[in-house]
């Protein structure tokens, strides 16, 4: 072949050469960006495994039985959650009752009926109004003795109502958590003076305060407004990566309330908080199953 006719061809060939080559690289790139974005969303997915957040029984299991009764809390713990929620009101003669103003309204069939204002036989005697089966409201104390040395955590989430307020409550609280020796009981409120009053007096008691939207501005309250408080009881809805981001970088742990449906309990996995409160803890116990499973399978390692 002459010389000429040669390096015809191969200048032919060379643009073609060149394009496969290009062709190659692109295709390479965008493979590795599927694989990046594949073990991001995987990771994504999947991160909480190495560390679950702990299922907590929002009143016990209380989509099987009624909230902050015996019953519920028999239940929560044969199911081994890792926490239970008592709900703690004061009666007006000063006895700590796992009861929340909404449950004495569904018991009495009463829209204004407010713990304070009942006294200790009137609530030990509700099971006697009521059509409900299974309605005899526990002492803080006697809740504690059962549910306490078999989970994890333990959130007392004082209720502030009349005629007493805040007057003394931290002081019959932190007395009711000496005397059933809780060492896992960790104390909220949404009044924030009260979840001062348990900083003040106690060093050992854990103690949070609540995150959620004000109900005069709809604005989110404030996020960091107590260096005491080891964990944010945050409302789920208000809770995103950002917000998980800054809690965590302040040492704060972060308990997401109260998520009963499966689509905010897996939003709630994938923004690692440390605590999911539920009134459905078999749902979310199942879906963490089967989201744990479903991410081993994917490949995805417990080891970071």
């Amino acid at each position: 072949m002459e010389e000429s006719a040669w390096k015809r061809q191969v200048e032919v060939k060379k643009p073609e050469n060149l394009l496969a080559k290009m062709e190659m690289v692109v295709a390479n790139f965008f493979a590795d960006g599927i694989v990046l974005v594949g073990a991001e969303m995987l990771l994504r997915k999947c991160s909480w495994l190495r560390n679950p957040p702990l299922v907590c029984a929002h009143g016990g299991e209380s989509s099987k039985a009624f909230p902050n009764t015996m019953a519920a809390y028999h239940i929560a713990l044969d199911s081994q959650v890792d926490c239970i929620e008592i709900d703690v009101s004061r009666s007006s003669d000063g006895v700590l009752f796992a009861l929340h103003d909404r449950d004495l309204q569904q018991i009495t069939g009463n829209s204004s009926s407010r713990v304070g204002y009942f006294s200790t036989k009137e609530i030990k005697d509700l099971h006697r109004r009521s059509e409900l089966n299974d309605i005899n409201v526990p002492t803080v104390e006697d809740a504690l003795k059962l549910v306490s040395s078999s989970v994890r955590q333990v959130v007392l989430d004082a209720k502030v109502g009349p005629p007493s307020y805040e007057r003394g409550l931290a002081k019959d609280i932190l007395s009711t958590i000496e005397r059933t020796e809780c060492k896992n009981c960790l104390v909220w409120a949404k009044s924030d003076s009260l979840v001062r009053d348990v900083i003040k007096l106690s060093s050992d008691v854990t103690v949070g305060y609540i995150v959620m939207k004000d109900p005069s501005t709809g604005a989110r309250t404030n996020l960091l407004r107590m260096r005491g408080a080891g964990v944010v009881g945050a409302y789920h809805r208000l809770i995103d990566d950002k917000l998980v981001k800054i809690l965590h970088g302040r040492n704060k742990k972060v308990f997401a309330w109260t998520v009963d449906d499966e689509v905010s309990m897996q939003k709630m996995l994938y923004e690692r908080v440390d605590a999911i409160v539920t009134g459905n803890s078999t749902l979310l116990q199942r879906l963490m199953q089967d989201v744990g499973t479903q991410c081993l399978e994917d490949g995805f390692s417990l080891s970071a």
